[in-house]
């Protein structure tokens, strides 16, 4: 396994750093809908949604991006379990006060039409399951074709 552990933590990082880019784009394209998408959840006081919905896409952004160079790999996958907790926060708070919205992810998130039901214990799944590739770049963060590997040689 150990011979294996930068191969799996380059598809780790890959892969959490392509989740990060495919859900802020969609939010960098229609700002306004990742407000709404905000707004509905519900939890933030009004002075805070429109800094939140508009801050939220560049840092998930910044987040892509960092994971997929790999650089700071162990500090960006913290920074990614920790938003990633937020959001899975969200979501169960959303079915413990009654409230029925899709979660937003992509940025396209509000009310859930009539007959349809909320996909909360799916997006919370999904969210963990994200969260597993976090943990696993913060206990092993070193990975094949990293900014890393290049930038902190080992000394001589």
């Amino acid at each position: 396994m150990r011979r294996y552990e930068t191969w799996i933590s380059l598809v780790a990082r890959l892969y959490l750093g392509g989740m990060w880019l495919y859900y802020s784009i969609p939010k960098l394209m229609s700002p306004d809908s990742n407000e709404l998408s905000v707004r509905a959840f519900r939890l933030l006081p009004n002075s805070l949604v429109n800094p939140f919905a508009y801050t939220q896409p560049y840092v998930e952004l910044a987040l892509g991006i960092l994971l997929i160079i790999g650089l700071g790999t162990r500090l960006v996958a913290l920074f990614s379990a920790l938003l990633l907790l937020v959001y899975i926060g969200g979501i169960i708070s959303l079915g413990a006060r009654g409230i029925q919205i899709s979660c937003g992810c992509g940025g396209s998130g509000g009310a859930v039409a009539p007959g349809q039901h909320t996909r909360y214990i799916l997006d919370t799944l999904r969210d963990l399951g994200y969260m597993v590739f976090a943990v696993w770049l913060m206990w092993k963060p070193k990975s094949k074709f990293s900014a890393d590997e290049y930038l902190l040689l080992p000394a001589a």
